[in-house]
C-alpha cells in the first residue's frame, strides 16, 4: 500500500511510537491489540474499529535451512514448531489475555 495522498505518513518506527505520533497528531493509525494494550492508558485515541476478519494479522513460524545455515539449532526450532503447532501450543496461544483481552487467534489447527 502506497498512497499518494498528503495526509499519509509513513513512519517507519516501531508500534508503539506509531501511536504516540497519532496521538501526538490526532490522527488515525492501525495497531496490534498488545501494544495498543500496552499504550492507551497514555494516549487519547480511542479503539474505532475491531473484530473483522480483515484485520487479522498472521503471524507465522518457520524454521531456517540447516545445509545453509549449518550450526543452528534445526532439531530444537523442529520442536518449538512441533509444540507451537500442536493442540497444546494452540490453546496456550488461544487464551493469552492482557487485561482480559486475547491477543491471538490460533489457526494451526484449521488448516
Amino acid at each position: 500500500m502506497k498512497p499518494h495522498k498528503s495526509w499519509y505518513r509513513e513512519a517507519g518506527l516501531g508500534m508503539g511510537r506509531v501511536l504516540q505520533i497519532a496521538d501526538e497528531l490526532n490522527a488515525y493509525t492501525i495497531s496490534d491489540r498488545g501494544t495498543w494494550l500496552a499504550f492507551k492508558s497514555k494516549l487519547s485515541l480511542k479503539l474505532l474499529a475491531e473484530g473483522d476478519t480483515k484485520l487479522h494479522n498472521p503471524y507465522s513460524i518457520i524454521a531456517v535451512n540447516p545445509a545453509r545455515y549449518p550450526g543452528i539449532n534445526y532439531l530444537g526450532a523442529m520442536s518449538l514448531i512441533a509444540w507451537i503447532t500442536s493442540v497444546e501450543g494452540q490453546e496456550k496461544i488461544g487464551n493469552f489475555r492482557i487485561n482480559g483481552q486475547l491477543l491471538f487467534t490460533p489457526v494451526a489447527l484449521k488448516n
